[in-house]
């Protein structure tokens, strides 16, 4: 059996462009576009870039964008009064605080200051809560999380019933894909450092869920054969035969496991092109929340 390559990059600039086609409409019918705010707080390279691709994703999209910038050194008060200041812009849709935020700052209470209706990046801790209680909604899913659902459905993956393991437990992955996953009727596991025989309980799943931050070490006998298997991470290894000394490979060991599952996500091109693509999504929810409050729809 060869698995299925689920196609992350393609899915990714479809759903992007069906956004773009949106808010080309929308701004024609009322005049109005989508905006995005992204806080960075310090001079972080990998949040730098981050920051930079979520402006050029949102100017494709022709969704407004601005990126706040503070220092290294900003106070508590000062990065939670940029968001109330954002809170109140007509303007903006949409508020991510670009994390990891610099040590001496409190995340969780600079999360829960963001508009319940501007979270666009799901970590507010009431749509958190609504998201793995039972019988409640969030106004937005945590953008990695939900563009990994869109991959399952994409791969045709049966969820409702499913045996589901969750490797990793992180807030910002593992936490709320499980609750999407046991929202959708799977059977769920999620598994950690101290699970014991990780590889047999990972032999039990019908999905497959690798968010560790350990290079390849899901490995293809670990896999049910026809499984389908979602893979969030990406890590480098050395590698002198590559350009830059390096490649990126992700938690589970692809050569291996794709000669068992019945579908796989590639990395790089599976997981990471969607979470941008889902930041746009929400954001373009949060715009249909303000044309409500407007009385435009």
């Amino acid at each position: 059996m060869t698995a299925k390559i689920i196609d992350g990059k393609a899915i990714a600039a479809r759903v992007r462009q069906e956004i773009a086609d949106e808010v080309a409409a929308l701004k024609a019918k009322h005049g109005l576009v989508p905006g995005l705010a992204t806080v960075l707080v310090g001079e972080d390279p990998a949040s730098q870039f981050y920051v930079r691709s979520k402006g050029r994703a949102c100017e494709k999209a022709g969704i407004y964008s601005t990126k706040p910038l503070l220092p290294e050194n900003a106070s508590q008060e000062e990065v939670e009064g940029l968001v109330r200041e954002l809170n109140e812009d007509p303007s903006i849709d949409g508020i991510l605080v670009q994390l990891p935020l610099p040590r001496h700052l409190d995340d969780e209470a600079i999360l829960g200051v963001i508009s319940l209706h501007k979270d666009v990046d799901g970590f507010h801790p009431i749509n958190i809560g609504r998201l793995v209680m039972k019988g409640r909604d969030p106004l937005f899913v945590p953008c990695t999380p939900a563009g990994m659902m869109v991959l399952m459905d994409e791969a045709g993956a049966e969820i409702e019933g499913a045996e589901a393991v969750v490797v990793g437990r992180s807030n910002i992955v593992g936490i709320p894909v499980a609750g999407l996953l046991r929202n959708r009727n799977a059977t769920v596991t999620i598994c950690h450092s101290r699970t014991r025989d990780l590889p047999g309980t990972v032999r039990r799943a019908d999905i497959v869920v690798a968010a560790i931050g350990r290079p390849q070490m899901i490995r293809g006998d670990w896999i049910k054969p026809g499984a389908t298997v979602i893979d969030v991470g990406i890590n480098r290894v050395d590698d002198p035969t590559a350009k830059r000394g390096y490649r990126l490979v992700g938690d589970v060991a692809f050569d291996e496991a794709v000669e068992v599952a019945g579908a796989i996500t590639p990395v790089p091109g599976g997981v990471g092109p969607m979470t941008i693509a889902m930041l746009l999504n929400n954001t373009l929810t949060a715009f249909h929340y303000r044309l409500q409050r407007l009385g435009l729809e």
